[in-house]
């Protein structure tokens, strides 16, 4: 089994830290930029209330994005396996913050 290297992302105004294999860095990294890229582009274009609006905006986007792909994904099932385990960390995360208000 290959050895899992930790790495701190931002996604929108939050740092996660994930643990991915070495070769798929890059891919994470070029994800996390286009993910980042889409956020500040919906903010200038659109009026939300706060980022959880604009990362919805964006996993709608992607989401479409790979649809309209087809048998092409534009994610590896090695990186859709990244990204569910950064989705839970969100909603844990986001789970915390309403619990304490």
């Amino acid at each position: 089994m290959e050895q899992l290297i930790p790495i701190n992302v931002v996604i929108g105004d939050r740092t996660y830290r994930i643990r991915i294999a070495p070769v798929d860095e890059e891919v994470v990294r070029k994800t996390l930029k286009l993910i980042n890229d889409k956020i500040i582009e919906f903010k200038t274009q659109f009026a939300g209330k706060d980022m959880q609006d604009y990362i919805a905006m964006v996993v709608l986007w992607y989401a479409t994005q790979q649809k309209a792909a087809g048998d092409q994904p534009l994610i590896s099932s090695e990186m859709e396996k990244q990204l569910q385990a950064m989705e839970k960390v969100l909603d844990r995360v986001l789970k915390s913050d309403t619990a304490g208000q």
